[in-house]
């Protein structure tokens, strides 16, 4: 997420994360909004009483810590970058935790089913986004965590504040843009939708696999 002004963090020509440490931002406004989205995901893992966890696209390890405090699940979390892994093993120091470099179209999903997977801010990244989804389906066994970006508030928001106008307010990295309703046509060839929130500027969804036999 974009809301701070710094530079986004890039390994190999790819944006792999954030400068700016929304989840331990001062600003009242952020830690409001980031807080609202934490609440979100955190309620729909709580829902699910999960026994393991995937997580693609961990990132610096916030929503990892976020599962390990609502949930008793095993968490396999996987990014991209070994920066980013970097950051995340410092922030989340656990037994129940491991972490993997991994891109998500390398995963292996009949060797990493999970009674939960979670990918949050992900998708929107994807040049083949149908093609991640689907191998998200095939490894939830049966429920997932999905979120991206909402827009077009989220270019929005990020024009108000001044940020990234030459790109019309695209943040770095993202390659898809989907309105709630497009997300939820796209989530639904692959999930039945069990609940959604929109927590300010996200869309966040919980779902059940349509290739889960469970």
């Amino acid at each position: 997420m974009a809301l701070g002004n710094k530079a986004p963090l890039v390994e190999n020509g790819i944006v792999v994360g954030n400068a700016t440490d929304k989840y331990g931002a001062s600003n009242p406004i952020t830690r409001f909004l980031v807080g609202n989205f934490c609440r979100a995901v955190g309620d729909f893992a709580e829902r699910v009483s999960p026994d393991a966890i995937l997580e693609v696209g961990c990132g610096e390890g916030h929503i990892t810590r976020l599962l390990l405090e609502r949930t008793a699940a095993r968490i396999h979390a996987m990014d991209i970058s070994d920066k980013v892994l970097d950051m995340a093993r410092s922030n989340v120091d656990s037994a129940r935790v491991e972490f993997e470099n991994r891109n998500i179209y390398e995963l292996d999903p009949t060797q990493r089913r999970a009674s939960l997977v979670v990918c949050c801010e992900v998708l929107e990244h994807l040049d083949d986004p149908a093609r991640g989804l689907r191998i998200l389906a095939q490894a939830a066994a049966p429920h997932s965590i999905l979120s991206v970006p909402g827009e077009p508030v989220w270019r929005a928001l990020n024009m108000a504040r001044g940020a990234y106008l030459s790109h019309l307010g695209n943040s770095p990295g993202h390659l898809q843009h989907w309105s709630q309703r497009r997300f939820l046509d796209f989530v639904s060839s692959e999930f039945e939708i069990l609940e959604v929130r929109s927590p300010l500027p996200w869309t966040v969804v919980l779902g059940r696999s349509r290739r889960s036999a469970v």
